[in-house]
């Protein structure tokens, strides 16, 4: 049985995001997985990893617990709007202070290497934008997506991570979103 987590990065709860990782919700509950889902808006903590690498900043318990649900995971999927070519601070901040050295990954002693801890774990990026998801990869090379996908994810040893752009949001038409909360259902209930 495939043990999901959600992660819905857009700190409006009236946001498309926020209907996007319902409806995923509802398609994977409609399979076999386990379902799990973490709205960031939700959660206490200091968006802001203080002191770096270089001295430890106390975890939160919301931010403990979220640990937990990352490593009991399979497959993560992140919910979230592209702005500025970049994830939202509340998703930034969360990353920060959840992707630890000794959680999500370990620096080797005397090396440039590390060792990956999220290894075995497949994810799905389901992404909204004011542009055309066509332009944003084409014109502007996908910065977020790069960024959550290369430089987060499988850095720390999650190889599979599938991207899905949702654009133009803004002045879309209420058939277009239904479209994508029909699409986005499905890939839920294939756990994909």
């Amino acid at each position: 049985m495939k043990k999901i987590l959600i992660i819905n990065g857009h700190p409006d709860a009236e946001s498309f995001n926020s209907a996007l990782a319902d409806a995923y919700l509802k398609g994977a509950q409609k399979s076999s997985a386990e379902v799990v889902y973490i709205n960031l808006r939700d959660l206490q903590f200091n968006l802001n990893l203080q002191y770096g690498y270089r001295k430890r900043t106390e975890l939160e318990p919301d931010l403990l617990k979220a640990q937990e649900k990352l490593k009991w995971a399979d497959h993560l999927v992140w919910i979230y709007p592209v702005w500025w070519g970049s994830i939202p601070a509340l998703m930034k901040g969360f990353l920060d202070r959840v992707l630890l050295p000794g959680f999500a990954f370990q620096k080797r002693e005397g090396s440039l290497w590390w060792n990956k801890f999220f290894t075995g774990k497949t994810a799905r990026l389901i992404t909204t934008m004011d542009q055309p998801a066509w332009y944003y990869r084409l014109f502007n090379g996908s910065p977020s997506h790069k960024a959550m996908k290369k430089q987060t994810l499988q850095f720390i040893g999650v190889k599979s991570v599938k991207i899905t752009a949702i654009g133009p949001v803004r002045l879309s038409k209420e058939s277009f979103r239904e479209k994508w909360l029909q699409k986005v259902a499905l890939l839920g209930e294939r756990n994909s």
